[in-house]
């Protein structure tokens, strides 16, 4: 990532010659170009009216890029009052008359401070692999497995493949696309797309804090892997550890041990009774104590997440329920982090391109990683002389630390394998925080760039002691429960949830019209249909089937031995809402807080409110 420095394409219009027919003292400074806003009204702050645009596409001339000469009405002078004088700039061509407007008071500031300060990536490569990394995450080698398992296999296939093409990737490339032109965080981006959606970023911000208080513990536990591997024996190979029981099973080992139904294999011994210690909790009424191996490792993977965050991003039916789930889970879209490295993105960057080859790269992964687990949980089962039902038996994170950490204890040279296959868990795991919280960091900062733009180091250390804070609980003795509760309930539906009033944003509310648009401004052509279809209509009404089919039929959870009692469903459904109730919320404190009547309550609340810059040869010009 580097800085781009002030130059020619980032220069607002305050030469003298630009602004010859000026008034002196109404065009000061903070030129910037305007489009006219898609909505045929202009909102004026003064009487609290809603007053017709000044000007009209068919009324100035056109701009080789789609965007007008429209005068604005509202230029300020230097002290960033409102004037009700208009001033006029001659273009850089002949041809074409373009007019400037003023940006007034600290609002023209921070958008020149964006302008002149916004980081780009360095490399096109750079941003691709950051995006794949997030993408492509713990959950492609062990949730899809487990998810695919859970519902039929080879037939979870089909309604997954659906849910990729007509949601998952077309949201993933509208993130993508939306991040990228208007160049800002999931926060404060809604002001230039709805701004009455805003608290969908309010969401986002909360989701992700919830994913970093379990997602990052379970690196912790690969990173406990990592370390009792430099061993010359790896100790989940034998029953003769101090952890071990009686039903302790080692039956690779050459002695000919057969499989007796209360047995249990050395790998789940150590994962259970050494790692997680969920011997020592009655369940999520009694958690126990806190691990302090687990802690110290969790604070270890936090300290290796603050020092590459902190200075930015340039250092870098139920079926349908369970394949919504997955995908969006996997892909990422809802997360804010697409929006967030997009921002960063060149302007003419190819994002549709990036959008298809990142989701083509994640779905192979979680199809190549299924393969492979199917094919141990197989083996495995032909040892035991069981079914896959009962290998299989405990899901989730167990596949990860049960199934595959016995795969590697049974093969030649395994201490090195299973270094390899640990640190691999720690680096998919790493670059998928990197993400999540810089998704929370860039919509923060751009919403708040007064109060966090200079103290990004700080905001990042608060951000991760907090994240380690809310973690504790998963660290105790009966933390596995808490992460299985957390997953099944603070991250899925809330997701979804948040993507589908996403895309009705912006399908409805924006327009697709001029979201497709906006596209072609940047890639130089237009979304087909596929896409359009796929925007307005079929992406919405799946993520509202699946949403309602998740809260119509919740799942029973359990873990190991352990069934959830049915309080934790209310915990859970309360846990999920806590953060999508905050996008009724801001609805009702943006109408309370608009004046007029409600009618112009409801137009202002609905019609972009911040310009877009958008760059054009050697001046940038605003977009609404």
């Amino acid at each position: 990532m580097e800085k781009k420095a002030p130059s020619n394409e980032t220069q607002p219009l305050t030469s003298q010659k630009d602004v010859s027919d000026c008034n002196e003292e109404d065009c000061k400074e903070n030129r910037l170009l305007v489009r006219n806003p898609k909505s045929a009204l202009r909102l004026m702050e003064d009487g609290n009216k809603v007053h017709p645009s000044q000007g009209d596409k068919g009324e100035a001339a056109q701009i080789s890029n789609g965007y007008s000469g429209v005068q604005s009405s509202v230029p300020c002078n230097g002290m960033g009052e409102v004037e009700d004088a208009q001033c006029t700039a001659p273009a850089a061509t002949t041809t074409t008359t373009t007019t400037t407007s003023t940006t007034c008071g600290a609002e023209g500031q921070q958008q020149l401070m964006e302008l002149e300060d916004r980081e780009t990536w360095s490399k096109k490569i750079d941003f691709l692999l950051s995006v794949i990394g997030y993408a492509v995450d713990l959950g492609n080698v062990w949730r899809f497995p487990y998810i695919c398992y859970q519902n039929g296999g080879g037939a979870f296939l089909i309604p997954y493949t659906i849910m990729a093409i007509f949601g998952g990737i077309p949201l993933f490339y509208m993130e993508l696309a939306l991040g990228q032109y208007h160049r800002n965080g999931c926060i404060s981006i809604w002001r230039k797309i709805c701004p009455i959606f805003k608290g969908i970023g309010f969401a986002i911000c909360i989701i992700d804090l919830y994913v970093a208080s379990y997602y990052n513990t379970i690196m912790a536990w690969a990173f406990y892997y990592l370390i009792s591997s430099f061993t010359t024996e790896l100790p989940w190979t034998s029953c003769t550890n101090a952890w071990n029981t009686g039903n302790c099973t080692n039956y690779f080992s050459k002695d000919n041990v057969s499989w007796a139904p209360h047995s249990i294999s050395p790998a789940e011994e150590f994962y259970t009774r050494q790692v997680l210690q969920v011997h020592r909790s009655n369940g999520l009424d009694d958690l126990g104590g806190i691990s302090w191996q687990l802690t110290l490792c969790l604070l270890l993977i936090f300290t290796i997440v603050y020092f590459s965050i902190w200075k930015g991003v340039k250092t870098s039916g139920k079926v349908w329920v369970d394949a919504a789930a997955q995908i969006f889970f996997s892909l990422g879209p809802g997360f804010g982090v697409l929006l967030a490295y997009a921002s960063y993105n060149k302007f003419h960057n190819n994002c549709y391109q990036d959008a298809l080859v990142t989701s083509t790269v994640n779905c192979v992964t979680s199809f190549v990683s299924g393969f492979v687990i199917f094919t141990v949980l197989g083996y495995m089962a032909e040892m035991r002389n069981e079914d896959v039902s009962e290998v299989a038996k405990d899901t989730g994170p167990s596949l990860l630390f049960i199934t595959y950490a016995e795969a590697i204890a049974n093969m030649p040279a395994s201490t090195f394998f299973a270094i390899i296959f640990f640190l691999m868990l720690l680096t998919l795991g790493l670059d998928s925080t990197f993400a999540g919280l810089e998704g929370v960091i860039t919509g923060v900062l751009d919403e708040f760039p007064h109060v966090w733009a200079k103290r990004r180091e700080l905001f990042v250390l608060g951000l991760t002691i907090i994240c380690f804070l809310g973690s504790l609980a998963t660290l105790t003795f009966g933390g596995a429960y808490v992460v299985k509760l957390f997953e099944e309930y603070a991250t899925g539906p809330a997701v979804l949830t948040v993507v589908f009033l996403e895309s009705v944003a912006v399908a409805w509310f924006y327009g697709i019209t001029q979201f497709c648009s906006d596209v072609k401004e940047m890639l130089g052509f237009t979304p087909g249909w596929y896409w359009r279809v796929c925007w307005v209509a079929i992406s919405p009404i799946f993520l509202l089937f699946v949403t309602c089919s998740f809260l119509s039929n919740p799942p029973e959870l359990r873990l190991f031995d352990y069934n959830y009692p049915y309080w934790t469903t209310v915990v859970g459904y309360c846990i999920g809402t806590s953060s999508v109730i905050c996008i009724p919320i801001y609805m009702v404190y943006r109408l309370i807080i608009t004046p007029g009547t409600l009618k112009e309550r409801i137009l202002k609340s609905i019609t972009p409110e911040t310009a877009t810059e958008i760059p054009f040869g050697d001046i940038r010009m605003n977009a609404v």
